[in-house]
């Protein structure tokens, strides 16, 4: 007997072939029959004019600690994510060394800086038991409703081995051994591979670079081969030049890590925009080279422009601008002083604009921000409205007008800006750059910089672009795109396509209404802190393993999830 089957479905299988009409049965967590079903079942439902697809599968997420206080990933599950990719960045919760106990909250203190985690969420939601990185899977296993590999992070290997030192210090011939013997013992308790980072962007709790900022390309490529000595294993690495375009050394680091492994090294994000022709062919020269050298570099870029909350009172990309770091982290009353001062706003946007800011030169058109929620008497009816009326009317430049409208607030008035990537010449960039070998849609950060931004529904909002709305991609390859190619670069075994004997991961929408909902600040982590969350629309239900666990946007208690693990879950995707 089949335990479900969903039937007259339209199945988009995720290999890219046309849609199909059938009967799909599903029994002990597999996809057991497509066709005419007349095998009894336990439950059926009538799915005429839905679409059946592959559980989507988002290949950059950081749901290390969430999914201890929310077992369904949130709102990626919603949203049709059946398996998450965590420990990426170089940051993870484990391993942490016995000796040491305040190297937890150290690692707390961390994640709330880098990844915008809710520190009051962390100390409260995760219970902090493990200590070497397979009892942290371990803390996991049976009890989430996504499926989730998790990468070893750099930086907690560092920490482990080097204690404080890790923070500037360059590990001796010994430490380094034990960082492999560590990493080694990760990897074959299922870790998918390495996660560092370089990145000028990334300090730890105390505003010092992250560990794995301070490692030399020997430590690096060590790791590296460490990877390419197990099954199923990847790496995925971020560099000052993620953010705009890579320098020589960085395409040199990268060829050279991926090609000493024999495995993909994935990076992100990949920005788009036409304004800045020049640093999609730059930026992928680093796959094109890697090929040439017997590697695999993968670029992850969003198929959707994600708001962003900014705010001048707390940490968030504004703080990343070269030079505004130092400023954004005064006291208040001290910070509202240097910002009405005519030469230091000056200095900040000249920094700001310059070449050196990169990706964030696109943060410095002030006068395209809009108001969001305001906090004071002097700033009622300013929400929704954009800065560079206001200014206009006040008679003063953007930047000057948005700093006096959030001094009144205290600088706790929401900013968001507005796109300046939107035009179309962008859009057709991006659907061009989108058919190259190497470029991977995700990159969604879900779990991170919870109250700036959810990426979490890039899925539904693509889907329903691609169906009702600019149509740069079919039906069909658009799901493709987000199933089958991140299985088949994670080397997920038996997952990413609606096909006999594969695991049930699926998705059951309706092609006229899928989409997501606008991003809303709720307060439902430890804590009563805050998060964005986004509603799916038209996701009929999700399926994991078999058991649904999505009906109609809501969870529905189960937790059919697995921890996948390198080898048994992933098999080797090799470069050579």
């Amino acid at each position: 007997m089949l335990d479900h089957v969903i039937r007259g479905v339209t199945v988009v299988d995720g290999t890219g072939a046309p849609a199909y009409t059938a009967d799909v049965g599903l029994r002990d967590g597999r996809i057991a029959v497509i066709g005419t079903v007349t095998e009894d079942a336990r439950t059926s439902e009538d799915a005429a004019g839905l679409v059946l697809a592959p559980g989507f599968v988002d290949p950059h997420t950081h749901y290390d600690a969430q999914l201890f206080w929310d077992p369904y990933a949130t709102p990626s599950l919603n949203h049709g994510v059946t398996t998450v990719a965590g420990g990426n960045c170089g940051f993870t919760l484990a391993p942490l060394n016995p000796a040491r106990p305040e190297d937890a909250d150290y690692t707390r203190r961390m994640m709330s800086k880098v990844e915008g985690m809710s520190l009051v969420a962390l100390e409260e939601g995760a219970p902090w038991t493990w200590h070497r990185f397979g009892e942290y899977l371990d803390a996991l296993e049976g009890r989430i409703a996504v499926n989730a590999g998790f990468m070893v992070g750099h930086c907690a290997l560092r920490r482990y081995v080097m204690g404080p030192d890790a923070i500037g210090g360059q590990p001796t011939s010994e430490q380094l051994d034990a960082m492999l013997r560590l990493f080694h013992e990760a990897m074959e308790a299922g870790a998918w591979g390495l996660s560092t980072t370089q990145s000028s962007t990334h300090s730890d709790g105390d505003g010092q670079p992250v560990a794995s900022r301070h490692a030399r390309p020997a430590e690096l490529i060590a790791l590296s081969r460490a990877v390419g000595e197990h099954e199923g294993t990847q790496i995925e690495a971020i560099v000052a030049g993620c953010l705009d375009q890579f320098s020589d050394d960085e395409i040199d680091l990268f060829v050279e890590m991926s090609a000493v492994a024999g495995r993909p090294l994935n990076w992100n994000v990949l920005t788009i925009d036409s304004a800045v022709p020049e640093r999609v062919p730059r930026q992928l020269e680093a796959s094109e080279r890697a090929r040439k050298a017997g590697g695999r570099v993968v670029a992850l870029t969003m198929p959707i422009l994600t708001p962003m909350n900014m705010s001048l009172g707390t940490f968030c990309a504004l703080n990343l601008i070269p030079g505004w770091g130092p400023i954004l982290g005064l006291p208040v009353p001290e910070r509202i002083e240097r910002l009405r001062d005519p030469e230091v706003r000056a200095e900040m946007l000249r920094r700001a604009d310059s070449k050196e800011a990169g990706v964030f030169r696109r943060l410095a058109n002030f006068g395209r921000y809009v108001i969001g929620d305001t906090y004071s008497e002097a700033n009622e009816g300013l929400t929704g409205r954009v800065v560079r009326d206001i200014a206009a009317e006040r008679g003063q430049e953007p930047f000057e007008c948005l700093v006096e409208i959030c001094a009144a607030d205290d600088l706790r008035t929401v900013l968001w800006p507005m796109p300046t990537d939107n035009d179309p010449d962008s859009w057709t960039l991006r659907a061009e750059t989108w058919r190259h070998e190497d470029v991977l849609l995700g990159g969604s950060d879900a779990g991170a910089h919870l109250d700036r931004m959810c990426g979490a529904p890039y899925t539904t909002r693509f889907i329903g672009d691609c169906l009702r709305g600019r149509k740069l991609v079919g039906l069909e390859q658009a799901v493709k795109m987000l199933t089958d190619d991140p299985a088949r670069l994670f080397g997920l075994r038996e997952r990413g396509q609606v096909r006999e004997g594969w695991h049930a991961d699926l998705v059951l929408f309706d092609p006229e209404r899928v989409d997501a909902g606008k991003a809303t600040l709720v307060h439902d982590l430890p804590g009563d802190s805050p998060r964005l969350d986004s509603k799916a629309i038209g996701v009929r239900a999700v399926w994991v393993n078999g058991v649904e666990a999505i009906r109609d946007d809501m969870v529905t208690g189960a937790v059919p999830g697995k921890v996948l693990r390198s080898g048994r879950d992933t098999r080797t995707v090799s470069t050579r």
